[in-house]
């Protein structure tokens, strides 16, 4: 079998990027290929999961009242389970646990990251065959190295992530991760059984024709954010548009549709969740961080998205992100 050798597999990318920055220990490397093994692992049960018991529910809640899927539960175990045999993380947050997991051991106390995590975004559509994901962010920790992390070492606002990135298994599984430095996609070849560098350098485009939002909660959205959906759905060729409605139910699937083609992607408050829906540091400030760094914007309508300094672990806010010039034109309808 010929392999390319002009394409890079993501240990080889990761490898390259911290040997072009100095006084790096490639630590965070390391983290970024464990996260990979485990996407491999999830993806190959994503994969044949009408095959096995991981379809529907698994019979328990989670902290936010939500009926927990077999795959959330698989998916916690195999990211949990690479970080803690690692030699990168000092310990984890789930969407999908009450507390924090701390390593307490002597290699994970030396570890300067922790990772906030949900192991599976979009659990509702694991039984109709859509697109899920899961998402990640990586702190570097405050406490002092040489003990065990701290649950502060967690709740930390977005703008200090060192890191983020999602996983989509879709017809192809790729992973998405972001650094200060960039965006870069990788898309698992299943020949090989690595992520190789299909995306490089990716950019949200500053404008896009799609909007994605639940029209079923149209009544119960603030007048803003109402005026601006019928904007959206009165844009002509004359005025920008016109544009489309894409809305799968999948955060990952949505924003990875808008990373590459330009869009916007909106869950505002609504009458019955007036904190909003979303979880700040397993969903949201990742993605921020991403598009962020792709030339986008987020923002929770009244605050930029990274500057939220939170106070609990499954804190929950609203969400608009995407290319920038949709997000400040929504925000001119609130101004």
């Amino acid at each position: 079998m010929n392999i390319n050798r002009k394409v890079l597999t993501l240990d080889e990318f990761t490898i390259q990027q911290y040997r072009n920055i100095p006084n790096a220990t490639g630590e965070l490397s390391s983290l970024l290929r464990d996260i990979g093994l485990a996407a491999k692992r999830v993806n190959v049960e994503v994969n044949k999961a009408g095959l096995v018991d991981i379809l529907g529910d698994a019979g328990t809640t989670n902290v936010q009242g939500e009926d927990v899927k077999k795959l959330d539960v698989f998916a916690n175990k195999q990211f949990m389970g690479v970080m803690k045999h690692g030699i990168s993380c000092a310990g984890i947050a789930s969407e999908e646990m009450d507390d924090v997991v701390i390593f307490d051991d002597e290699i994970s106390n030396n570890s300067k990251y922790v990772v906030a995590f949900d192991p599976v975004d979009g659990s509702n559509n694991i039984d109709v065959n859509i697109s899920i994901g899961t998402i990640f962010g990586v702190f570097k920790r405050k406490s002092e190295i040489g003990k065990p992390c701290t649950k502060e070492d967690f709740l930390q606002s977005g703008i200090n992530q060192v890191a983020a990135g999602y996983v989509i298994y879709g017809s192809s599984t790729m992973l998405v991760y972001a650094t200060r430095r960039g965006v870069n996609g990788f898309t698992l070849d299943p020949s090989i059984g690595e992520f190789c560098l299909s995306h490089p350098d990716m950019k949200c485009p500053e404008h896009g024709k799609i909007y994605s939002v639940n029209h079923g909660n149209f009544f119960q959205y603030d007048e803003f954010v109402r005026k601006y959906i019928t904007e959206c759905q009165h844009k002509t060729k004359e005025n920008g548009g016109p544009y489309s409605q894409r809305y799968f139910g999948s955060m990952v699937a949505d924003l990875h549709r808008n990373l590459i083609k330009g869009g916007i992607f909106m869950y505002p408050t609504t009458a019955d969740n007036r904190n909003g829906k979303l979880r700040l540091q397993y969903e949201c400030n990742p993605f921020a961080f991403i598009i962020e760094v792709a030339g986008g914007k987020a923002t929770n309508g009244t605050e930029r998205i990274l500057d939220i300094q939170p106070t609990e672990l499954h804190q929950r806010t609203p969400l608009f992100i995407g290319s920038i010039a949709m997000i400040e034109e929504l925000e001119s309808f609130k101004k």
